[in-house]
């Protein structure tokens, strides 16, 4: 079996062979299911795109595929027949994403926990903002992609999630509960991390922003959401702000050791750690803004302290977290808290 080697005559096959058994029957037969991002249009109608292709598969070759065999995206068999010339259009557009939860639960919150209409200005001005994030750069997106329409529907469903609504809930997802359960915990602290966010989307600063690595942000869990999160590690890993922090511990005869733990590259690992510390900066961006950073407001740190601050929220300062660690130390279950 060659995935992909299929023609537009067999494309049009598979078409005409749904046609004549109907939709229903056709997926049957086969064994798919319907489509749920992509559709194949076709002569002013829609096919399911993932099992137009691989019902072509059998003209032509030994057999179909099966629903496992190949993925009904872009990879696979959205490829495919955009290169026979075929027009295939997204359905679904990407989850929303905590930044932008954020921002539409911030706007809600502001309307007394009550949903926005259509016609809101607010409604439309946030479906612009959200046109902006880089969250969904790299995945396709419909012509419905955060439109007004469905913007003032996410902030109903943000609303009747509230514990104070009676009436009858609409399909919230898990992220909106979560945004929603730290907004009811913090109010200031999530609204000051939309305004962020907001500031940063309008100045257009992410765009220089470098992708984080899989493992960091597979773990992130700060308040801020995604994007002041990639501002806050592009920052901490400034080699010029670290040097200035690096420079200004040893100008006044201190050691380039973890402000937690005490651990000491150089005397652990001798010249290959000499002169070598994490920097961490201890005010989340939501309240330090992004121009007003101080070296009062970075903290050197190992590495492994710098992963358990950022593990989750709310981080716990460097001090906080050496009290944890002495705690810990000293054996008294009274002063073993978490941090």
């Amino acid at each position: 079996m060659n995935k992909g080697a299929i023609t537009r005559e067999a494309i049009l096959w598979a078409i005409e062979e749904c046609d004549r058994l109907g939709r229903t029957a056709f997926l049957e037969t086969y064994g798919f299911k319907e489509a749920q991002s992509y559709l194949l249009l076709h002569d002013g109608r829609e096919y399911d795109s993932k099992a137009i292709a691989g019902v072509a598969h059998g003209y032509g070759q030994d057999r179909p595929l099966t629903p496992e065999e190949f993925s009904g995206g872009r990879e696979h068999s959205v490829a495919w027949l955009r290169r026979e010339g075929f027009q295939v259009k997204l359905v679904r557009n990407p989850d929303w994403s905590r930044d932008e939860v954020i921002l539409a639960c911030d706007l809600v919150m502001k309307n007394a926990w009550k949903g926005l209409a259509v016609s809101d200005p607010r409604v439309h001005e946030l479906s612009r903002m959200l046109q902006l994030l880089p969250d969904h750069q790299d995945v396709p997106r419909s012509e419905t992609f955060r439109n007004p329409n469905g913007v003032a529907r996410k902030t109903f469903d943000i609303a009747t999630q509230h514990p104070q609504y009676t009436g009858k809930q609409t399909n919230g997802g898990t992220t909106d509960r979560d945004v929603l359960s730290d907004f009811l915990a913090r109010p200031v602290e999530m609204s000051e991390s939309a305004q962020r966010i907001r500031e940063v989307l309008e100045s257009g600063a992410f765009r220089d922003l470098p992708i984080l690595d899989g493992d960091t942000a597979d773990e992130y869990s700060a308040l801020e959401g995604r994007l002041l999160w990639r501002l806050h590690v592009a920052r901490e890993r400034d080699k010029r702000l670290r040097q200035k922090k690096i420079d200004s511990v040893l100008q006044q005869g201190g050691r380039l050791s973890c402000e937690a733990c005490d651990f000491d590259f150089e005397v652990t690992y001798g010249d290959r750690g000499a002169g070598y510390i994490e920097c961490h900066h201890i005010v989340p961006l939501h309240v330090a803004g992004e121009a007003r950073t101080k070296l009062s407001d970075l903290a050197l740190i190992c590495s492994n302290c710098h992963r358990m601050i950022h593990r989750k929220s709310p981080w716990p300062t460097p001090s906080q977290l050496r009290y944890f660690l002495l705690a810990r130390q000293s054996g008294d279950p009274a002063l073993d808290v978490p941090v």
